[in-house]
């Protein structure tokens, strides 16, 4: 994909996530998942849920990752779910299929009992998949998941990044973390758009 239209799609998806996602205050208000308040809040979901959304982050992050060799894409349920799915369906459509797996919060109580869903197979590469990275708990989680299955975890993309400081289990892991956004780039946009 030529480079100005990926700057093209970049723009329109930052306009879509400070139409449908960034949530501001003035003042701390928002609870994260990690128990801190912030005056900001990221629910990417509205665009990752989005038919322009997914065309978008499909295209982006395909070509984020296309030289990498990679053979499966995916991360922990939901929210990696469905920019797996938009990164898989592109590879497809530009003649370099993606695998996407899914990695579930608890291990099924019947079955099979995976907690890893997908056709990976030993020594695949995957790149780990998320809307939001705060402290890196989610990536663990899938990370943990996915060490067992002997494959080859060559990085992480993620939709956004935010500032806070990542846990120091996350730093260990010493994998390349590629983000679409930080959240400042947002912020400003979402202040621009605002009007201050």
């Amino acid at each position: 994909m030529e480079r100005s239209r990926t700057t093209n799609f970049k723009e329109r998806l930052k306009e879509l996530l400070v139409e449908k996602s960034f949530l501001y205050s003035r003042e701390p208000k928002f609870k994260l998942v990690s128990g801190m308040i912030s005056n900001y809040y990221i629910n990417c979901k509205p665009v990752t849920m989005d038919p322009e959304g997914l065309y978008l982050i499909g295209n982006i992050v395909f070509e984020m990752i296309k030289d990498l060799k990679v053979d499966a894409i995916g991360g922990l349920t939901m929210g990696a779910d469905p920019i797996a799915y938009a990164v898989s369906y592109t590879s497809y459509l530009k003649g370099h299929p993606i695998k996407v797996f899914v990695v579930r919060k608890e291990e099924k109580d019947h079955g099979t009992r995976k907690l890893v869903e997908g056709d990976l197979k030993e020594g695949d590469k995957v790149v780990i998949v998320e809307d939001v990275i705060t402290t890196g708990s989610s990536t663990l989680k899938a990370y943990r998941a996915l060490s067992n299955l002997g494959v080859d975890i060559i990085g992480v993309v993620s939709i956004v990044i935010r500032p806070e400081e990542k846990s120091e289990e996350f730093i260990n892991l010493r994998l390349p973390v590629w983000s679409i956004f930080g959240v400042e780039e947002l912020k400003e946009a979402y202040l621009r758009r605002k009007g201050g």
